[in-house]
């Protein structure tokens, strides 16, 4: 990250002249909240069994500022750890309440995949709730997973271990390669919205989204497509066969105590 960047980012966060000790602040303060993005299962009895956690930041000015104003900074001073403890830490808090969902997907930056001992604090805050691990599932990025192989392994089985659920976010953004769900054993790949959104314009698209269907079906793997914008490309996702499916076009992101409180009406689309 360039040095122009970061302080275009500094300015946004209201001219924070130590930046570093402000988002720990705010993280200390529970300056921040959670939304979420209801999954949609396209069979069974569950219409919404799960939802993506996706963070917000309160401003001086009491309005919320979208991730991509914050993050980058979080990520700069290496922050992030700490950011998704505070993630897994007020999920899990929610969860413990009741949930009309009752699972939630929580992002893990590549940093955190450097922390030994995350899996033992997620464990940790989830006897803390009184919610069972596998409440909580937890998305790692494909591009980190291929740019740090041994780490996004080792955090996957250990968080698989105190039993917890697992997903490969982003998949087939790249070439596709399935050589890390062999070895990671995921539960869930969520595939990326650049074959999402062609799936209906372009034969590569499809093409590849059904090689993702017969090795998630061979492993016992749930696909979930994500970017769903439109009925026609559901109408599709449910005829090849796709698990679950998540996008504005079936529902977009609430406070996560709207979803949690059963106050957000989930119906089928």
């Amino acid at each position: 990250m360039n040095e122009d960047f970061l302080a275009q980012m500094d300015q946004q966060l209201t001219g924070w002249s130590n930046p570093a000790a402000q988002l720990q602040a705010s993280l200390d303060n529970d300056d921040l909240t959670l939304y979420c993005q209801p999954i949609r299962a396209l069979s069974g009895a569950q219409d919404y069994p799960m939802a993506e956690i996706l963070v917000r930041m309160r401003s001086e000015e009491k309005s919320l500022l979208p991730p991509g104003e914050f993050l980058p900074v979080f990520e700069h001073y290496r922050m992030m750890p700490q950011l998704d403890r505070w993630v897994v830490r007020s999920a899990a808090r929610f969860l413990g309440r009741g949930s009309k969902v009752p699972r939630f997907t929580i992002n893990l930056s590549g940093h955190t995949l450097d922390d030994p001992d995350f899996a033992g604090y997620v464990a940790e805050q989830a006897r803390t709730a009184g919610i069972a691990p596998a409440a909580l599932l937890f998305e790692i990025d494909e591009s980190d997973i291929l740019a740090h192989p041994s780490p996004a392994e080792l955090t996957c089985l250990a968080l698989k271990r105190v039993g917890c659920g697992t997903l490969i976010d982003s998949f087939g953004r790249r070439a596709v390669s399935f050589a890390p769900l062999k070895s990671m054993r995921v539960d869930f790949i969520k595939v990326d919205g650049s074959i999402t959104r062609k799936l209906l314009t372009n034969a590569t698209a499809e093409t590849k989204l059904k090689a993702i269907l017969r090795v998630g079906e061979t492993l016992g793997i749930g696909i979930i497509a994500e970017f769903v914008e439109d009925q026609d490309v559901l109408v599709r996702l449910k005829a090849l066969g796709v698990s679950h499916a998540q996008g504005f076009g079936i529902i977009q992101p609430h406070p996560i105590d709207v979803v949690a409180s059963s106050t957000l009406v989930l119906s089928p689309a």
